[in-house]
């Protein structure tokens, strides 16, 4: 990938293990009435976009007219919080942007969360500058597997989709980065089936297992061009 001058991260999961947290926020939130989690698709983490109020609701539906929503969701934002207080980057993630850098390419995050949510994690371990862009889900119409967020990444880059790298944890990242013509790499977190992320061009178990510059000679194999979404590419004020 000689032409290659950006990577692009998901957050929740990828960049951060985050979906754990979650999980383990409702959990606790069904153990203080009593109850216990049954980790269906209505819990499942990494599903894209805020799923809070109707987590709400199907608790709310089993404990009914005791249950107190505002309690009960400042409860979990506060156990959230207790458990990403000393939450780092996943293992390997740290060595491949700083390896990004002296590749001599732009890093970026494309994330289906908002800004409030990204910006506090990134710049809670000090590394909020260390990305050239910052796209979320607060900014475009719709969740990733819809590449808006990724579209949007690429032109504020000012880059096509041929020309950048994502990095995902979850089918329907991979779907929304190869609809938006980039390569892309899997790193399914613990939450997802790997036979669910072969669609990628490379799957690896974690980013601590491979150098970024030996993902990268990978890629650079024969591949099938993807196609572009340049006339959906939203623009930048």
């Amino acid at each position: 990938m000689d032409d290659l001058s950006a990577i692009v991260f998901d957050f929740d999961g990828l960049l951060m293990d985050t979906e754990s947290t979650l999980v383990e926020g409702w959990r606790a939130a069904w153990e203080f009435y009593g109850l216990e989690l049954e980790l269906d698709q209505g819990f499942w983490p990494g599903d894209g976009g805020d799923c809070t109020e109707h987590r709400l609701d199907r608790l709310a539906t089993v404990v009914g007219p005791s249950f107190d929503r505002l309690a009960c969701q400042s409860r979990y934002d506060a156990y959230r919080r207790q458990m990403h207080a000393s939450m780092d980057f996943c293992p390997g993630i740290r060595q491949w942007l700083a390896e990004a850098r002296a590749l001599g390419l732009r890093c970026a995050v494309a994330s289906s969360s908002p800004l409030s949510w990204v910006g506090e994690h990134l710049s809670r371990v000090g590394a909020f500058e260390w990305f050239d862009v910052v796209a979320t889900g607060d900014e475009v119409p719709a969740p990733k597997p819809d590449p808006g967020v990724y579209l949007l990444a690429l032109a504020r880059l000012g880059v096509p989709g041929r020309r950048a790298v994502a990095v995902e944890d979850t089918p329907h990242g991979i779907e929304a980065a190869a609809t938006a013509g980039m390569a892309t790499v899997a790193i399914p977190n613990v939450f997802v089936d790997p036979t669910r992320v072969t669609a990628a061009d490379l799957v690896l178990r974690s980013a601590a297992e491979s150098s970024l510059t030996d993902v990268l000679n990978r890629l650079a194999g024969p591949t099938t061009p993807r196609p572009q979404m340049g006339p959906s590419v939203p623009t930048v004020a």
